[in-house]
């Protein structure tokens, strides 16, 4: 397997899924945006903040630059819902030039870090960034039940229907 290229795809996949959720969410009134529909993070707004937290502030971080921030996993970074859409988007955009860039090697190799509790962790490279791009999957599984809770339209939001997507272009 071509790790690059696997990873590649799940980078493309993110962009594309966060992009259209994001587009879901746009059509969501405030008041339901940022209601307690018994997330885990709570709301919607509360559930895109942890995504922007978790994937860019942590995770993107430790990836490119072998740091370790710390930063509460539900700190709302972004009080504004548009400005905090346009973070989670261009964040999502940052993973494929940064995948494309990693030596062949780094793939079997690890990813050294520290947690938020200050302890020292080395874990596989190619399985903690796979874990990246599930946890923005499940959360944003969390926020689609949340839509549909609220009476709105889902997208699609399964690879194959990406996938399919790129095969259908000219």
């Amino acid at each position: 397997m071509n790790w690059t290229d696997h990873f590649s795809t799940l980078a493309r996949y993110n962009a594309w899924a966060t992009a259209r959720l994001l587009d879901a969410v746009a059509q969501v009134s405030d008041e339901d945006y940022r209601r307690d529909m018994g997330l885990f993070f709570k709301s919607i707004h509360g559930t895109l903040n942890h995504l922007l937290v978790g994937e860019h502030q942590l995770w993107f971080v430790r990836f490119a630059e072998g740091t370790s921030p710390r930063v509460a996993l539900d700190a709302e970074l972004e009080t504004d819902r548009h400005r905090l859409a346009q973070r989670l988007r261009e964040g999502a955009e940052r993973w494929a030039p940064l995948i494309a860039d990693l030596a062949p090697t780094a793939w079997d190799g690890t990813l050294d870090y520290t947690t938020m509790r200050g302890t020292a962790v080395s874990l596989p490279f190619a399985t903690t960034l796979a874990h990246v791009f599930n946890h923005g999957t499940h959360h944003r599984g969390q926020i689609t039940a949340a839509l549909t809770a609220l009476g709105q339209p889902c997208p699609e939001l399964d690879l194959v229907h990406m996938l399919q997507q790129e095969q259908a272009k000219p």
